[in-house]
């Protein structure tokens, strides 16, 4: 018996799906956050922005869509309803869909490459 399409995915083929997904459906300032080695959370973040709720759903959407197409199972959503700040969890790959105002509150790039600039200095 063969491995599933979904089995042989590996974690930079999700997120090179992720990526092309969001863009496909014209999300904005699309971000990946490498996260190896540096938590157990997710090995990647894709951050996006979109123009209105509608807009963050449909992106939403896409991505789904595009992930089932390659019998990616397990997601899991958060926020959807809301449509402020849609999470989609694929384990390996964590997708953040925000509105501008969220993004611009939260800032998760820059908490991030502030993490990561405190590893530097404490390593070296």
């Amino acid at each position: 018996m063969s491995a599933s399409p979904a089995a042989r995915l590996s974690t930079e083929a999700k997120l090179k799906l992720a990526v092309t997904a969001v863009e496909d459906k014209k999300a904005i300032d699309v971000v990946v956050v490498d996260l190896q080695g540096r938590t157990l959370i997710a090995d990647y973040f894709v951050i996006c922005s979109g123009q209105s709720r509608i807009h963050l759903r449909a992106i939403t959407d896409g991505l789904l869509e595009k992930m089932r197409e390659a019998e990616v199972k397990g997601a899991r959503v958060e926020g959807y309803e809301q449509g402020m700040w849609i999470l989609v969890d694929f384990g390996d790959v964590v997708v953040h869909i925000l509105s501008q105002e969220e993004r611009d509150r939260y800032s998760l790039e820059d908490l991030w490459s502030r993490v990561e600039r405190a590893e530097e200095t404490a390593a070296g």
